[in-house]
C-alpha cells in the first residue's frame, strides 16, 4: 500500500509543534519539582498515561505484540535505557536551565554516530567529525566554560550535577537509538514505544519500592504544582502519541531533524515562563550546537 505523505510544510509545522510540546513538558516538570513534586512521581505519571494511550493505539491497529527471545532481550535493554534517560533528563532540568539541559541531551546523535562506529559500523567521515568538533565547541560556549576558566563565572554543585546528568542522558539515549535502529527496526513503532513505556513504568516503580531516589514520590505542595504535573503528563502523552500515530504520514526520513528545535523552544519557554536567562556567548554556543546537530542529522539521512 502506498503511503500518502502530508504536504511537507504541514508535516514540518506539526513536528515543530511536537518539539515545542516536548520542551513544554520539561518546563512543566521544572515547575512541579520546584513545588515539591518527586522525580519518580513525574516519571510514573508520564510513562503510565503514555502507556495507556499507546496501548489503545496498538489495540485499535490490531498490531501483534509477540516477540522472539532475541528481540525481547533487546527490548528489555531498550526499556531500561529509556528509564535511565528519563531519570537523567528530569534530574538535569531540576538543577540547571531547561533549555541548557535539553541542549546537552540533544547531543545523542553524536553519541549514536560514535556507538555505531565502535560497534562495527562505518567510521564518521571527515566532514562529520568536523561537525561534531564544532558541536563540542558550541557546547563549551553554551556551558560558559570560557568564563569559568577565566574566573568570571561560578559553577555550583547543582550546576555540575545537572550538566553530568544531561551528558549521561545523551549517551544513554544514543545507545537506545542504536538498539532501535539495529536490533528493533522490524518492530512496529507503536508496539516498540508501548513496550518501552511499560518498561520505564516498571523501572520507576522498582526504583520507588527500593527508595533509590529520596522523596521520589513526594506530592506537589500547591495547586500550581499539581497543575504543572498535569501539564507535564498532557504535553508529553499528547506529543508522543501524536508522533507515532502520524509518523507514517510525516515523511520522517526527510523531516525528523525538525524535532531538534526542542532545545531552542526550551530556551525560549525557560526565558518567558521561568525567567531563566543565558548570556550572549551561551546563546551563540547553543545556536552552534543546534546547527551542528541539524547538519549531522541531515547528513545521516542523505
Amino acid at each position: 500500500m502506498q503511503t500518502h505523505f502530508l504536504p511537507r510544510q504541514l508535516a514540518v509545522l506539526l513536528l515543530a509543534g511536537l518539539a515545542c510540546a516536548f520542551a513544554g513538558n520539561h518546563i512543566a516538570a521544572r515547575i512541579a519539582f520546584d513545588d515539591g513534586a518527586g522525580l519518580l512521581l513525574a516519571i510514573l505519571c508520564r510513562s503510565g498515561v503514555t502507556l495507556l494511550v499507546l496501548g489503545v493505539l496498538v489495540c485499535a491497529r490490531r498490531e501483534s505484540i509477540r516477540l522472539g527471545p532475541a528481540v525481547a532481550g533487546w527490548q528489555l535493554v531498550m526499556g531500561v535505557l529509556i528509564g535511565v534517560q528519563s531519570f537523567c533528563i528530569y534530574s538535569a532540568v531540576a538543577r540547571i536551565p531547561v533549555g541548557l539541559a535539553l541542549l546537552v541531551v540533544n547531543l545523542s546523535p553524536v553519541f549514536l554516530a560514535l556507538f555505531t562506529w565502535l560497534l562495527g559500523g562505518p567510521a564518521p567521515t571527515r566532514r562529520a567529525a568536523l561537525i561534531m568538533a564544532g558541536i563540542l565547541g558550541g557546547l563549551l560556549l553554551a556551558l560558559d566554560v570560557p568564563a569559568l576558566l577565566g574566573g568570571e563565572g561560578r559553577m555550583g554543585a547543582r550546576w555540575g550535577e545537572g550538566v553530568m546528568f544531561s551528558l549521561v542522558g545523551a549517551a544513554v539515549f544514543g545507545a537506545a537509538m542504536w538498539i532501535s535502529e539495529n536490533r528493533l527496526s522490524r518492530m512496529a513503532g507503536a508496539v516498540r514505544s508501548m513496550m518501552t513505556m511499560g518498561l520505564v513504568f516498571v523501572v520507576a516503580t522498582l526504583a520507588s519500592v527500593v527508595e533509590v531516589v529520596p522523596d521520589g514520590l513526594s506530592l506537589p505542595e500547591s495547586a500550581g504544582g499539581w497543575l504543572a504535573l498535569s501539564c507535564l503528563v498532557l504535553l508529553y502523552g499528547a506529543a508522543f502519541s501524536t508522533l507515532f500515530t502520524l509518523m507514517p504520514r510525516l515523511d520522517i526520513a526527510r523531516n525528523a531533524p525538525v524535532l531538534n528545535v526542542e532545545p531552542v523552544a526550551g530556551l525560549v519557554f525557560g526565558w518567558l515562563i521561568l525567567g531563566q536567562q543565558l548570556n550572549g556567548i551561551q546563546i551563540l554556543g547553543g545556536a552552534v550546537v543546534v546547527a551542528g546537530i541539524l547538519l549531522l542529522a541531515y547528513r545521516r539521512q542523505g
